[in-house]
């Protein structure tokens, strides 16, 4: 499924029962009802039985927001940290850091929200996402509700510190937000369009620092939804088998066994438009250097997935976390060079 930036395995998971049937027709059969899963019990057997309720559903909370697979974050922080310094020539402001971190990990938090609401009835039967709290019942769906408009209340009382192009940009960015869970229910390439989603932090970072945003906005906008194509294939390659029995679109079934070429295809892309990003600003040898460190981790990235094994998958997934570190530690070396 295309809910990338959220999915980390439990070592030691144990085996669960099949719960579907092969789908036999291009619609899926009706399926059972949701399995109710008991929120887990780790670390409150200390704490007076009065306060266990709370405290348990404050966990449902935080696995709801996936506070605890904060994967996600950094994967939609590293191309605004990008745009940030490079903005600003190195110089980001303290108030515009703090603005954009804080605004990334609510809004990647609100659509995790909206994506497990509108998927409440899909969680259940894939088992990867059975025990998520509204998939296991353990909240309610106005529970839900009420915490995606907290979220996004938060979100945009940030924003509204910033200009006014910021605030039209947010105003797009939050409608990607909202409608990519329902997209991967009959677009083929949900992918591109989650990176669209998360790519749109890069102008509106630009607009923030510059007021407008310059034609080497784009271009690392380009580079960041096609990032996230290549790093959300990934995640899609270890839920395919599930994505094909519930009947959920995903860039790893559209691709089949051609997977692995084209995310090698949009690698180069990427590398392609950070490359030109270093050509339109005239940047140096740190930022050079960065990149090519960063095209070895595309290359272990393909080994790592070459089996097409969900653990393999999973890893090269994660590996672009470090990725998005080394391009950022390019253009802070970059910058800090220049002084």
């Amino acid at each position: 499924m295309a809910e990338s930036v959220d999915f980390e395995l439990q070592a030691g998971a144990t085996q669960v029962e099949e719960i579907l049937e092969p789908a036999l027709a291009p619609v899926p059969a009706p399926m059972p009802g949701p399995v109710l899963v008991p929120a887990p019990e780790s670390g409150l057997t200390e704490v007076p039985a009065p306060v266990r309720p709370w405290l348990r559903q404050a966990g449902d909370y935080a696995r709801l927001m996936r506070l605890d697979r904060p994967i996600g974050i950094w994967l939609l922080l590293w191309p605004t940290l990008w745009s940030l310094w490079i903005a600003s020539a190195g110089h980001p402001r303290p108030r515009l850091l703090v603005i954009f971190v804080a605004g990334s990990v609510l809004m990647r938090s609100a659509g995790c929200v909206i994506n497990d609401l509108l998927d409440r009835d899909i969680d259940p039967h894939v088992r990867r996402t059975r025990d998520r709290p509204l998939a296991a019942r353990r909240l309610a769906p106005s529970q839900a509700l009420a915490l995606f408009a907290v979220l996004v209340a938060g979100a945009f009382l940030l924003v509204l510190q910033l200009n006014a192009a910021t605030v039209r940009l947010s105003i797009i960015g939050a409608l990607l937000t909202l409608s990519y869970p329902l997209l991967k229910r009959f677009f083929p390439l949900p992918q591109l369009y989650l990176g669209l989603s998360f790519g749109w932090a890069v102008p509106m970072a630009f607009a923030a620092e510059l007021g407008a945003v310059p034609r080497v906005g784009w271009v690392m906008m380009l580079a960041a939804v096609v990032w996230a194509g290549v790093y959300d294939t990934y995640y899609a390659m270890a839920d395919r088998a599930d994505d094909l029995r519930v009947g959920v679109k995903s860039s790893a079934i559209t691709f089949g066994d051609l997977d692995l070429l084209m995310i090698g295809a949009m690698q180069v892309m990427v590398l392609l438009a950070l490359l030109f990003t270093g050509r339109l600003l005239e940047l140096g040898a740190p930022y050079y250097s960065s990149l090519a460190v960063a095209a070895g981790c595309f290359v272990r990235q393909q080994w790592l997935a070459r089996k097409r094994d969900a653990a393999g998958c999973i890893r090269a997934f994660h590996d672009n976390h470090y990725f998005g570190m080394v391009v950022l530690a390019g253009i802070i070396v970059e910058y800090a060079s220049r002084r």
